[in-house]
């Protein structure tokens, strides 16, 4: 269960970004999660909407767009097929993951108070 604590930082991490813009309330948080980054996505919102309360965030909403996974060969960069071998059909060189394990906040949507 860390998606309660990935969404204590998100949180924190809001908090601060919220402070610098003088912000009094967070409308909604948009994040990106892959699809190998070992989050559960309905755990997370779960998490978020029992944490965000006395927070900024409260009553805020959480919009998660889910990245899949993306190999490619990590000499020549071509991309490797969903389930193939994770080696590069053209030169041989293992793949690397270029994309699925990411956790970003992408977007704070927020009232500022107008100072």
């Amino acid at each position: 269960m860390h998606e309660y604590s990935i969404v204590q930082a998100l949180l924190e991490r809001i908090d601060e970004e919220a402070q610098k813009h003088h912000a009094v309330r967070v409308h909604r948080v948009r994040v990106s999660i892959g699809e190998l980054a070992g989050v559960e996505i309905e755990l997370l919102k779960t998490a978020f909407d029992t944490i965000q309360h006395r927070t900024i965030c409260d009553g805020s909403q959480l919009i998660v767009n889910r990245i899949v996974a993306r190999w490619e060969c990590k000499r020549c960069r071509a991309p490797i097929a969903p389930g193939a071998a994770l080696r590069c059909t053209a030169c041989g060189s293992p793949a690397r993951l270029a994309a699925g394990d990411e956790i970003m906040l992408d977007q704070i949507e927020m009232e500022n108070s107008h100072v």
